[in-house]
Order: structure tokens, then sequence, then C-alpha cells
């Protein structure tokens, strides 16, 4: 067996600690904050639009 094989098996066999799972968590959680700001953001712009829009008809009809 070529000695990169041998070396690429004792480190996919190695057995490995949790140091980078904090790391994963941080990212995945940052990534669903993004996601909900981004959501939010849109909810807004179209309940903003409504908003504007219904405040606009109000003002002309009275």
């Amino acid at each position: 067996m070529p000695p990169i094989l041998l070396i690429l098996l004792a480190r996919i066999m190695a057995p490995r600690g949790e140091e980078g799972l904090a790391t994963a968590e941080l990212l995945g959680n940052a990534a669903l904050g993004v996601l909900a700001l981004v959501a939010i953001w849109g909810a807004m712009r179209v309940l903003g639009l409504d908003i504007v829009d219904w405040i606009r008809n109000e003002l002309i009809t009275t």
C-alpha cells in the first residue's frame, strides 16, 4: 500500500476531539440569525408598503 494511503487511513482512524464543534455551532447559529433577519426585513418591507398605502388612502379620503 502506498505511504500516502497509510497516512490518510491513520488520520481517518485516529480519535478526534470535539474542538471544532463549538465553531460549527456558532457558525450555524450565525447563519440562522442572518436568515431570520432577512425574513424579518422582507416581511417588514412588504407590510411597510401596505401600511404606507393605507395611511395615504386614509389621508386622501378624509
